[in-house]
């Protein structure tokens, strides 16, 4: 059974960086898209960066381009999101998620898995002086 563990929020001041770890079990990245999903306070979750386990070709939000970096590791079962330049804006509550037979373009743009696939229970990321 597919599960995802979200690691490594945490609190940073404005400017600063954080890598987020998605943690896959029961599934190999392989076989999925995964993606990032950023919810901020009292707001919708919407789609980060997005990547293909299979081919690594990945999807930006145009605020995180050129500040945010997605990869996988395929030995290690794990996709990460390295964020820099950290904005109060970029605050709230980051999810991971899993979805077979998509691109990452679209499974960030949906905002979501809508087929196979699950999401994992999400990281807190608090931006503030």
């Amino acid at each position: 059974q597919l599960q995802l563990v979200e690691s490594g929020g945490g609190l940073v001041q404005p400017g600063g960086s954080l890598t987020l770890s998605c943690t896959v079990s029961g599934a190999t990245v392989e076989d999925y898209v995964i993606g990032w999903f950023h919810q901020a306070p009292g707001k919708e979750h919407e789609g980060v960066s997005c990547i293909s386990g299979r081919d690594g070709t990945s999807y930006y939000r145009d605020s995180a381009q050129d500040r945010f970096t997605v990869a996988r590791d395929i030995a290690k079962n794990t996709v990460i999101l390295q964020m820099n330049s950290l904005k109060p804006d970029d605050a709230g509550v980051y999810y991971c998620a899993a979805e077979k037979k998509t691109t990452a373009q679209d499974m960030c743009v949906k905002g979501g898995p809508y087929g196979v696939g699950g999401w994992g229970k999400g990281t807190r990321v608090t931006v503030s002086s």
